[in-house]
């Protein structure tokens, strides 16, 4: 426990622990697949009124022409809402959303918060292999606030090489969450995804972490994942999956986190991306070196 933390993080803290996140998840999971007419579009009103949702760039503005609140939660843009940078070798934000922490990978740990590291191996669920790629390197968290747009894409043209679904908890992932549970990403559920450049030996990762009341999320090679008791991990390897740069990889069906990791001397980063700074899907955030 970050003991800087104020008195509501802390509330949050103990309170999540008490809370029976699976159950809970599975239950916002069956009322957000509802497809009541009354129902679903009170929710997405109550939704939209809450967190101030801006539905000019979705497809659909009208909350009836949604079949459940997961559909409208997972929504898709019109044609041309978000523009993909130009540039072949750009490196584009994979998500919207806030950077939360960004830095380098020297001693396998990511800043989580104020006060708070973590080690990539614990993130990676002790794979010492998969940690060994990525010391050096650089890596970039980005949240996904409830109001955001919640599908995820490519940063970087890729084969897939690897998928492993990680057990855990879920907790909440709003950043009162994050400033107060120490190694919260490390307990959380997750899925992470490594993919290598085509024709080329260079290889970058992504881990998209589940949270509270997060019912699931889906990748486009292998549907939905369930959320996960603590069972041994599940690993499955895909080398026939390849996807271009900007093209959809994953959905959350409720708000999350990603983060992104690079090996070191791949990427030249952009200026500018520190803590706080907010991403629309598509724009560079550096460019891959010869």
């Amino acid at each position: 426990m970050n003991h800087s933390a104020s008195w509501r993080s802390r509330l949050l803290y103990y309170g999540q622990w008490l809370l029976p996140g699976h159950l809970l998840t599975n239950l916002a999971g069956a009322l957000a697949l509802s497809r009541v007419a009354w129902f679903k579009n009170l929710s997405i009103r109550l939704f939209i009124r809450r967190f101030k949702v801006d539905l000019d760039e979705a497809m659909y503005r009208d909350p009836g022409q949604y079949q459940s609140f997961n559909a409208f939660f997972t929504r898709t843009l019109k044609p041309g809402a978000r523009s993909q940078d130009s540039d072949p070798r750009a490196l584009i934000a994979p998500c919207d959303g806030e950077i939360t922490a960004a830095g380098t990978l020297g001693e396998g740990l990511l800043i989580q918060a104020k006060g708070y590291k973590y080690p990539l191996g614990a993130l990676l669920a002790g794979d010492d292999g998969e940690v060994q790629g990525f010391l050096g390197g650089e890596y970039l968290t980005i949240y996904l606030a409830p109001r955001d747009y919640h599908r995820v894409h490519m940063p970087l043209a890729g084969r897939l090489l690897l998928t492993r679904h990680i057990p855990g908890r879920l907790f909440s992932v709003h950043p009162e969450s994050v400033a107060a549970v120490p190694n919260i990403y490390t307990r959380n559920e997750r899925l992470y995804c490594r993919f290598a450049l085509p024709q080329s030996d260079h290889q970058w990762g992504l881990v998209l972490v589940g949270a509270l009341l997060v019912a699931g999320l889906e990748t486009i090679w292998a549907g939905r994942c369930q959320p996960a008791r603590r069972i041994a991990c599940r690993e499955r390897f895909a080398p026939a999956v390849t996807l271009q740069r900007g093209m959809e990889m994953a959905r959350f069906n409720y708000g999350s986190t990603v983060i992104l990791l690079i090996p070191p001397g791949t990427v030249r980063w952009r200026g500018g991306l520190e803590p706080g700074r907010r991403l629309r899907t598509g724009e560079a955030l550096g460019w891959l070196n010869a």
